[in-house]
Formats: C-alpha cells, sequence, structure tokens
C-alpha cells in the first residue's frame, strides 16, 4: 500500500471515529428527556419497524451480540421492550418494542427533529446528503471487503 493510501484510510478512520463520539454526544443529549441513554436509543431504532433477533439487531448496528443481549435485556426489565417467539428460530427470541418504550422514542422527536434541522442548515442539506451517500457507499464497500489478514498479498509494481 502507498503511503498516501495508508493517510488516507488513516484520516478516513479517524474522522469517523470523530462523528462517532459526536454522534453518540447529541444521542445522549436528545435521549436524556426520555429517560434513556443513546445506546438503548439505539436498540430501540432498530426494532421500531419489526421485531428483530438480537443477532439482527447486532448487524445492523455493527457490534457485538452481547453489547445488544445487555441492553436487550435491561429495555424488556424496565418495561420498554418485549420478547417475542420467533416462528424461524425456537431459541432466537425477537426483541419488539412496548407501548411504553414507542413512547419513549416518540419523546425523542422533537429535539432530534429540531437538531436535524439545525445540522441541515449549518452544512448545508444537499451537503448533508451527499456526505450521507458517500459514508454509506464507503460502509457498503468495507461490508464487501475480506478482513485485514485474510485477503491474498499484493504486491504493487
Amino acid at each position: 500500500m502507498s503511503r498516501p493510501r495508508q493517510d488516507l484510510l488513516s484520516r478516513s478512520a479517524l474522522g469517523v471515529f470523530r462523528l462517532n463520539g459526536q454522534f453518540l454526544a447529541v444521542a445522549e443529549e436528545l435521549a436524556r428527556p426520555a429517560g434513556i441513554s443513546a445506546a438503548w436509543w439505539q436498540v430501540m431504532g432498530a426494532v421500531q419497524r419489526e421485531p428483530l433477533p438480537v443477532s439482527g439487531i447486532a448487524r445492523v448496528m455493527g457490534i457485538t451480540r452481547q453489547s445488544v443481549q445487555r441492553i436487550a435485556d435491561l429495555l424488556v426489565r424496565d418495561g420498554l421492550a418485549e420478547y417475542r417467539p420467533n416462528p424461524a428460530h425456537r431459541r432466537a427470541k425477537l426483541l419488539a418494542p412496548t407501548p411504553e418504550g414507542l413512547a419513549a422514542v416518540a419523546r425523542i422527536g422533537p429535539g432530534h427533529a429540531a437538531f436535524a434541522d439545525r445540522l441541515a442548515a449549518a452544512y448545508g442539506e444537499a451537503e448533508l446528503a451527499e456526505a450521507v451517500r458517500v459514508l454509506e457507499r464507503l460502509a457498503e464497500v468495507l461490508d464487501e471487503l475480506e478482513p485485514p489478514g485474510t485477503a491474498p498479498l499484493v504486491t504493487e509494481p
């Protein structure tokens, strides 16, 4: 790999790590009035449209199944989510929001909308849409690549 390519990889990773921290800080502030954490909100968001098994939530979020399992158990304990039978797999229950969980997420909506408006105004709506497109494309390409150490060694001429 050439040095400029290494620099691009490092800069992109550092930029995404920084963005991750910034988004988590914003999410914590947005979720606070609902009485939940950013992590709880993320898991609840993954099952808003349809119940999913913990492994499916982990895949969507790009984190470990164990991390999601811990949060899912806490959400169920606090009545914000429930486990349902999974017709496709007897042991892997589906996580679904309860009415209380949906209400908690709904309380985040106004602050979320206001912050989205502020971000789009500050960054530019078209530029924000392009940034999202680029980040989604980068994630797709990374999903397609072999993990480091498993790809064949390629030497450049």
